[in-house]
């Protein structure tokens, strides 16, 4: 589980990949979150877009789902920096506050059951809707939306 993660907008993937030693700077339009799997919570967000339900699927089906690509191959430090799909971005861009709240259900709801007591603090919602409106500013500049986490 990444102890801090930042989704934020880059012009490319070369720009996100510079951001892999020390992090997006306030230099990048950002969201922030904790302790949270940056890659799972990436591919629930897609499979959400993809198949739209308040149900949480099953396990198995999540971890079958295409995952985020790494902007830079990882390394023993932890640090990884993912480049959010181009469909999962477009459909952030576009989601109505209603889907976003049936997601952050679905999300709350798979978090607690594996997670416990040791489920990020953070409102789940807020960062969804933060992610989202980063989405609509990568939709509309032409840039794209990454994560980096540690």
């Amino acid at each position: 589980m990444a102890h801090d993660i930042v989704f934020f907008l880059a012009p490319d993937d070369e720009t996100a990949a510079a951001t892999r030693l020390r992090g997006p700077s306030r230099a990048f339009e950002s969201v922030t979150c904790r302790f949270i799997e940056p890659d799972s919570a990436i591919a629930e967000w897609d499979m959400y877009f993809d198949e739209p339900s308040a149900e949480v699927p099953p396990l198995e089906q999540l971890l079958g789902w295409s995952w985020p690509e790494w902007v830079t191959a990882p390394l023993n430090d932890g640090v990884e920096v993912f480049a959010l799909p181009q469909r999962l971005t477009q459909a952030l861009a576009s989601a109505s506050s209603a889907e976003l709240e049936e997601l952050a259900g679905r999300w709350t709801t798979r978090l607690k059951s594996a997670d416990g007591d040791d489920m990020t603090d953070d409102d789940l919602l807020a960062v969804l809707q933060g992610v989202a409106r980063l989405a609509t500013s990568a939709v509309s500049t032409g840039g794209g939306l990454y994560s980096w986490s540690f």
